[in-house]
C-alpha cells in the first residue's frame, strides 16, 4: 500500500514511492499506473506535487507517458536506464570487457557458493544450449547462453552483481548474436560452456574464472579480425 507522504521533500517522496512499487514488482514493467486522482488521494499531495515526481521519473526514463492515455512503468529502476543508455554509447570491446570483470567474479564467487539447486539449474541451461547447438537454431541457442550466464551470476548469490549483469545482459545478448551472425556457417560452438560449468560444479573458484577469461579473450580475437 502507498504511505501518505509528510511536508518534507513531498516529491522525493513521491519519487521514492514510486521506485518501491516498481522495484518490489506490484507495478510491473510495461504496466500503466493508476489514474492521477487515485494517486493524489492515497498519497495525499497536490497533483503540482505528483506531477512533479512522475515527470523526474519520466525524465530518468523509468516512466514513460504516452498522450491520451496514461503512464507506464518503463524501466525496473533508474540505475538500468543509466546503465543501458551508457552501453549505447560504448563500443562492444568497452562493453566485453566490462562484461569480462562482471563474469569473472560472478563465476569466482559461483564456485564458492553454488548449491546443488543452483547446478541442476546451470546444467539444465547447458544441456538446453548443447541440444539447440545440434539443431543448428541460433536464436534460441543465443537466449538459452543468456540464461546459462545468468543462471552462474545468480548462483553467485550477490543481489548488486546480479542487478549490474542483468542491465547489461541486453549488450551482451546483441554481441553473442553478432558472433554468431558471422560464424553461423561454420555452426554453433557446442559443449563451450564445459570448462566454466565444470569449474563451479567442482569449486574451483580459480579454473572458473580462467574459464571466463578463455571465453572472452576468443570474443576480443574475434573483434580484432573483424570477425564481430
Amino acid at each position: 500500500m502507498l504511505k501518505k507522504t509528510t511536508r518534507h521533500s513531498l516529491v522525493d517522496q513521491v519519487i521514492i514511492q514510486i521506485e518501491a512499487l516498481i522495484e518490489r514488482g506490484q507495478w510491473p514493467v510495461g504496466s500503466k499506473i493508476p489514474p492521477e486522482p487515485e494517486l493524489v488521494a492515497e498519497l495525499n499531495v497536490s497533483r503540482n506535487t505528483l506531477r512533479e515526481g512522475i515527470k523526474a521519473l519520466c525524465h530518468a526514463g523509468v516512466l514513460c507517458t504516452k498522450q491520451g492515455d496514461g503512464t507506464y512503468v518503463r524501466s525496473n529502476s533508474t540505475l538500468g536506464v543509466a546503465i543501458q543508455r551508457r552501453v549505447l554509447k560504448s563500443s562492444l570491446l568497452d562493453t566485453l570487457e566490462v562484461r569480462y570483470a562482471l563474469e569473472r567474479e560472478a563465476a569466482r564467487l559461483s564456485a564458492d557458493r553454488r548449491t546443488e539447486e543452483d547446478v541442476q539449474r546451470i546444467q539444465g541451461y547447458q544441456q538446453e544450449c548443447n541440444a539447440l547447438a545440434e539443431e543448428g537454431d541460433m536464436h534460441r541457442y543465443v537466449a538459452a547462453d543468456m540464461k546459462l550466464h545468468l543462471a552462474i551470476v545468480e548462483a553467485s548469490g550477490n543481489p548488486m552483481l546480479m542487478e549490474l549483469y542483468g542491465h547489461i545482459t541486453e549488450a551482451i545478448q546483441e554481441s553473442i548474436s553478432m558472433h554468431l551472425d558471422k560464424t553461423f556457417g561454420r555452426g554453433l560452438p557446442e559443449n563451450k560452456h564445459v570448462l566454466l560449468v565444470e569449474a563451479i560444479i567442482g569449486k574451483d573458484a580459480e579454473a572458473a574464472a580462467q574459464a571466463v577469461r578463455q571465453h572472452i579473450d576468443e570474443l576480443k580475437k574475434a573483434i580484432e579480425m573483424g570477425e564481430i
